[in-house]
């Protein structure tokens, strides 16, 4: 990411959206609790069942590894809940016809050019063939589409299970598999690249994602992964009031979970950091509507001075493994 570059979370989500996001969301997780398929689990990144209580919101109980400390719901709904809440999302759908239009500019310049430039200096630093560019989880297909026009890479194509997010993406002119990525056999292999950005704290089972991007990319294979980092200032500052704290967010790892678990699954790590840029926003605007006390260091810098010292906060916090944005790049052994 270019830490240079200031990002708003209102450049992401207009304020005049909100309301109409929040309302569907509501109905979404009302549906999530009438269907009350839950299932208890172990720790997704090291398998370990041995958890103290983390915190509880919107009616779901978080629990805290004793062993790796990755953050996760337990229990969750299961798999096939989980499966129809996407298909059938309201959320999403008002994402899709609201939100990722009137913020499409300052996604695809702050977000999803920086991420294809990142993309493309790891596989010139790591010198993997720019054949074929895997995307998971491509929602409005904004860096898929910025990825095919680039033609940097011979193929891009993208796995996309949700009906309306993959409809959006072929739009678009890419070419779209409407599957999970586990159920996906024949359609493409030996990718190059393969990256799941904010995709791997949604789904039931991780490790069964990470094995299908092993499976899908050719020996020497690059795999990208971005999600919350469950240890992060925005996390650890705002607990359970956190954004990045829902029904959807069912693990939230940290650098060394992550990379255990990528790791046990055959991937080498290579680079592990964390580049968010909206940490210290969050926290602010959660002291000003008076749901966290700061100390008077913390309302000092976001606050009274946030102005000059704000940002410069957010990048420290990026450049020292801090922020609650997360970023892994691994290589595929075999």
């Amino acid at each position: 990411m270019n830490l240079d570059q200031r990002l708003s979370e209102r450049e992401l989500c207009p304020d005049y959206l909100l309301a109409g996001q929040k309302a569907a969301f509501a109905r979404d997780i009302a549906r999530l609790h009438a269907r009350a398929d839950m299932v208890q689990v172990a720790c997704p990144a090291c398998g370990i069942d041995q958890p103290s209580p983390a915190f509880s919101k919107f009616g779901f109980a978080y629990e805290r590894c004793g062993e790796c400390r990755t953050i996760y719901m337990s229990p969750r709904p299961s798999e096939a809940a989980l499966a129809e809440y996407y298909a059938n999302s309201e959320n999403y759908a008002y994402w899709a016809k609201h939100i990722f239009p009137a913020s499409e500019t300052a996604r695809r310049d702050k977000i999803h050019k920086p991420r294809l430039d990142r993309i493309i200096r790891y596989a010139e630093r790591l010198q993997v063939p720019r054949g074929t560019l895997l995307e998971v989880g491509a929602g409005f297909g904004t860096f898929a589409a910025l990825a095919a026009e680039s033609a940097v890479f011979d193929r891009v194509v993208v796995i996309e299970p949700t009906p309306t997010m993959a409809a959006i993406c072929r739009a678009r002119g890419v070419e779209a598999i409407e599957k999970r990525v586990e159920e996906v056999a024949g359609e493409v292999e030996n990718a190059n690249v393969a990256c799941a950005f904010e995709v791997i704290e949604h789904v039931f089972e991780p490790r069964r994602l990470v094995l299908a991007l092993h499976r899908l990319l050719a020996s020497g294979g690059l795999l990208v992964l971005s999600c919350p980092n469950g240890e992060g200032f925005d996390i650890a500052t705002l607990g359970a009031r956190s954004l990045a704290i829902d029904p959807e967010h069912i693990n939230l790892f940290n650098p060394d979970s992550l990379r255990r678990l990528v790791e046990s699954v055959g991937f080498e790590v290579l680079i592990v950091h964390t580049p968010g840029r909206l940490d210290a926003e969050f926290v602010r605007d959660a002291a000003l509507r008076g749901e966290v006390r700061l100390d008077a260091f913390l309302q000092r810098v976001l606050v009274t001075e946030w102005e000059r010292l704000g940002w410069p906060f957010q990048m420290f916090l990026a450049e020292h493994g801090l922020s609650s944005h997360m970023w892994m790049a691994a290589r595929r052994h075999g």
